[in-house]
């Protein structure tokens, strides 16, 4: 059992409650992937704000691994400064911070990549619509040290600890999709092989940054697909990492061709909407020991101080209420526990396109006109 603002740690890295940020990408970095003043006071908002652990928007390995512009990116060492000077920053507030490692697979264009996209298999993506290039084996083994790398800059960087994004369809998660995953070798077929990429991923990366430093993952429990990843193969993937010294599984669910299952659920205006992944939570939990997170339209005081207390989870990770309210987690210690202010409408994603960086769109707009 489990208090949100209990103290806890995951590998020596300390965090003063059971709130994470989940990642979502700002649109905040430089054309190069480096982070900027803009991206600095959202993750120092976030810190002052007393998150427990920020986790920031999906940073690529690789320059073919970029999904969006002014994504984060750790794929070289010209990256230092602006990287240590945000990490600074929020440490100075406070705060401890996650940086997500990414490459988009299929989930890309050659526009953004600068090449014909990666993916384990020539399958489309949903919403782009070229065909990607199949991965050679010296392409997985690349993508590999890609990680692994990145991860090494992270350490070096002053990041706290990294998380794999192993959901939403991208690259990872393509390989573990029987839907995106078509191969033949060692790398396709029965789950232990899909999963292959993930663990050759997991282990470059704790051979970069040791045993003593957290390495998290972001692992669909289920894709929400016909043909796509189940939530049996999830659990023994799960069961894979754990073993192999997983410090802690973010449980989320679904991809963009998902339908109205996609990982940013709209409309959820009552409570009984909220915690849509929970369900995918409990075969997973009984399967590892290592902390499980999980993510998915979370609003509620009371329903967070529930399943923690039940023992449902170890942390809960929201992302779209910190946009409105970075504030959020010290206004509910304070005692202002009503609803977090996110109407999930998702239109704070809209700036970010324009080149604005990601706002809420309706806070700003309610403000105008009472100004």
């Amino acid at each position: 059992m489990s208090g949100i603002f209990e103290e806890s740690a995951l590998n020596g890295m300390t965090l003063r409650n059971r709130i994470i940020r989940s990642a979502t990408w700002e649109g905040m970095c430089d054309s190069s992937g480096a982070s900027t003043p803009q991206l600095e006071k959202c993750y120092q908002d976030l810190a002052e704000g007393e998150v427990g652990l920020i986790i920031t928007g999906y940073a690529f390995v690789r320059g073919d691994g970029r999904q969006y512009p002014r994504k984060m990116g750790l794929d070289k060492d010209a990256l230092e400064g602006p990287m240590r000077r945000l990490t600074d920053r929020v440490h100075k507030a406070g705060g401890r911070i996650c940086v997500q490692l990414v490459h988009a697979g299929g989930q890309t264009t050659s526009a953004m990549a600068g090449r014909q996209p990666l993916a384990p298999s020539a399958v489309k993506a949903e919403q782009f619509d070229e065909m990607p290039a199949p991965m050679s084996l010296d392409d997985i083994q690349n993508v590999v040290l890609a990680f692994g790398h990145a991860a090494g800059r992270a350490k070096a960087w002053g990041f706290d600890s990294v998380q794999l994004h192993a959901a939403h369809g991208y690259l990872i998660n393509q390989f573990l999709s029987p839907h995106t995953n078509l191969r033949s070798d060692d790398y396709g077929g029965p789950v232990a092989n899909r999963a292959r990429f993930l663990m050759e991923t997991y282990r470059g990366v704790r051979e970069a940054v040791g045993s003593s430093y957290p390495v998290l993952v972001k692992l669909n429990g289920s894709d929400f697909l016909e043909g796509g990843l189940s939530p049996d193969d999830a659990v023994t993937v799960a069961g894979m990492l754990d073993r192999e010294g997983i410090d802690a599984i973010e449980v989320s669910g679904g991809t963009p061709a998902s339908g109205d299952r996609t990982p940013v659920r709209r409309k959820i205006k009552r409570r009984d909407q909220e915690g849509y992944n929970l369900g995918l939570v409990p075969d997973i939990r009984e399967k590892v020991r290592c902390p499980v997170m999980v993510v998915g339209g979370f609003r509620s005081y009371d329903l967070l101080e529930e399943v923690l207390e039940k023992g449902e989870v170890d942390y809960v990770s929201l992302a779209r209420p910190f946009i409105r309210e970075p504030n959020l987690v010290r206004r509910w210690r304070q005692g202002n526990t009503t609803r977090a202010r996110c109407i999930s409408c998702n239109k704070c994603f809209k700036p970010g396109f324009k080149g604005e960086g990601i706002y809420c769109v309706v806070e700003r707009e309610e403000r105008e006109k009472s100004g």
